[in-house]
């Protein structure tokens, strides 16, 4: 009986490595197709009930349905985007020359600094650095428009099928988890709420943040002021800073111009009210769509920038909450459980 057992187990291990080893060959070979399907999975989510009602309750086919959906989502979420892209790749000739006005701004506000203080900030050396990394990092994104095309082509092929197979594919991985049905329906809870909460919230906020941004440059009379605006919505997704990094720059520019007085608009307008939404927005409307610490986003959205690109925004914090939820649902699955087996055996 014993050596049935250690063969069983045996071959069990041995399956387990041979698992292992063709999931790390196909990962690595299809890794460039991650930001494809993590796209997907976030569209799936969001759009998995509407597809429930059509098909259920209209009675639609499920092609037509997802057809539809697709068209939709592209509509309301693609196209947008696209679009603000679009007219940020069209100025990166303006941006470039901007970046090396930004440097002289720099470099006169520092020098005026140190004159009047008599210290020193910075050297020449390093403030050209700042301004080379910036004009060579611009023009990268009329590189990725077409890396962008070819994600959203495979995003939307993986998409379709996960719509129109949905039922099954979510029954297969219920069936597949092993965990109690108590803990998977926490998981699915879990991913909803953050996924929900991300691909809803963090656009939304970053676009406020641009609009209210965009009235301000309007108002004090900023050099092509809906670039700006599309700098602004952009910064506003990245964590701690913000659309500081929209809002600053101008500001030092404006002082280097001996524009004293545009520049102290832009600065009390850009902490005061652009960083005012910012923070009543993510203390509400996240708070609302999902309770995440300020911790887990701040870190998560770093983290998924690295790993997944433009998508980690959505994806970094879910890691994050994933994994700590995961070591919950492992407490619950086998720590409380074996609480439970050792009382019964003392008993």
């Amino acid at each position: 009986m014993g050596n049935v057992i250690d063969q069983n187990r045996l071959r069990q291990i041995f399956f387990i490595i041979i698992i292992m080893m063709l999931g790390i060959l196909l990962f690595i070979e299809l890794q460039a197709f991650l930001p494809a399907l993590l796209g997907a999975i976030t569209l799936y989510i969001m759009l998995h009930k509407w597809m429930d009602y059509l098909t259920e309750k209209r009675k639609w086919g499920k092609g037509l349905s997802s057809l539809l959906l697709m068209f939709f989502s592209f509509i309301v979420i693609l196209l947008p985007i696209g679009m603000l892209v679009n007219m940020l790749s069209s100025k990166v000739t303006y941006a470039i020359q901007h970046s090396s006005e930004f440097v002289v701004a720099i470099k006169k506000v520092v020098a005026n600094i140190e004159q009047q203080y008599n210290i020193v900030l910075a050297s020449d050396s390093n403030i050209n650095k700042i301004g080379g990394a910036i004009s060579q990092s611009l023009p990268k994104i009329v590189g990725a428009t077409f890396n962008t095309l070819t994600t959203i082509f495979f995003m939307f092929f993986i998409l379709y099928f996960m719509l129109t197979n949905g039922r099954k594919m979510e029954n297969t991985i219920y069936e597949y988890l092993p965990l109690r049905d108590e803990n998977v329906e926490r998981l699915e809870k879990e991913v909803h709420s953050m996924v929900m909460s991300n691909a809803i919230g963090i656009p939304l906020i970053a676009f406020a943040q641009g609009i209210v941004g965009l009235i301000g440059y309007l108002i004090i009379g900023v050099n092509e002021p809906f670039f700006w605006f599309g700098v602004t919505c952009i910064a506003g997704m990245i964590p701690v800073v913000g659309a500081a990094l929209a809002y600053v720059p101008l500001a030092i520019i404006a002082f280097a111009n001996d524009k004293t007085g545009q520049g102290l608009f832009l600065l009390v307008y850009g902490f005061g009210v652009i960083g005012t939404i910012d923070n009543v927005l993510r203390f509400t409307l996240l708070k609302k769509l999902a309770d995440v610490h300020p911790l887990t986003t701040v870190f998560g959205v770093i983290i998924g920038l690295n790993l997944f690109g433009f998508i980690g925004l959505i994806f970094g914090p879910l890691l994050i909450s994933l994994f700590m939820l995961l070591l919950k649902i492992y407490s619950n699955e086998f720590i409380s459980k074996q609480r439970d087996i050792n009382k019964i055996m003392e008993n």
